[in-house]
């Protein structure tokens, strides 16, 4: 497993996951992770974190301060040590973590007022029809969470289909939330086999067409510090 790491200090460690690796293990496949490549160049991070229990089994979770889906790549952020998981757990408690995704979505959005950008309030429950999907709005079920995503128009296109090419910026951490959100708008991620199954294909497009293109924190030392992850070549076709 090769894996790119775009920041490294004493505590904090930076990564450019890719596409179609899970962050751990979720009890019951056996592929490879990106907490197997932690725990091999990294050994020194066992331990550190908060083990999660999923499938009655608990899965440890070295270093993971926030996950990315399987399918979404970019840049992911890793503590080191105990002291730096905690500093970087509070600043995502409170919301002083930045974050900024690049997706592209079916249709055509059509932000309010003319706009070129929009934000979506909305809390998150669970689908009452399927275990592994979350749902917005009108039958929600569950503990519903408060959840708010900014957008940015940055290209309207059509390839056979309308599609847009989106900036996004969640101000909240709830389990796929910029796809549920951009779904609720009826404009779902390209690429989503869970939330749009039967949606436009894209050509040049065979994954989740989401990618965390950077994340702006505070290192230990009080720095503020912004990673950002090169965008896959299927996005820089779209930029052109």
């Amino acid at each position: 497993m090769k894996i790119k790491v775009l920041y490294e200090d004493k505590d904090i460690l930076a990564i450019d996951k890719p596409s179609g690796i899970s962050v751990h293990p979720d009890g019951k496949s056996k592929e490879l992770t990106i907490t197997d490549w932690v725990l091999k160049n990294y050994p020194k991070i066992k331990g550190v974190g908060e083990p999660i229990t999923f499938n009655n089994q608990e899965i440890d979770r070295p270093g993971i301060v926030h996950r990315l889906d399987k399918d979404t790549s970019g840049v992911l952020l890793l503590a080191k040590n105990q002291k730096a998981y905690e500093f970087l757990k509070n600043q995502f408690k409170g919301r002083e973590i930045k974050k900024i995704y690049h997706a592209i979505v079916s249709g055509w959005v059509n932000p309010p007022a003319g706009r070129d950008n929009g934000i979506i309030n909305k809390p998150i429950g669970r689908s009452p029809s399927d275990f592994r999907r979350r749902l917005a709005g009108r039958g929600a079920r569950g503990e519903l969470r408060e959840a708010v995503t900014e957008y940015k128009v940055l290209k309207k296109f059509t390839s056979g289909e309308k599609f847009t090419y989106l900036e996004v910026k969640p101000k909240t951490g709830r389990t796929h939330q910029i796809r549920v959100h951009l779904k609720f708008l009826n404009h779902p991620v390209v690429g989503d086999t869970l939330y749009n199954p039967k949606g436009p294909k894209l050509k040049g497009i065979d994954r989740l067409a989401l990618h965390a293109k950077s994340i702006e924190f505070k290192n230990l030392k009080g720095e503020t510090v912004k990673i950002e992850s090169p965008l896959p070549k299927e996005f820089l076709k779209i930029e052109k």
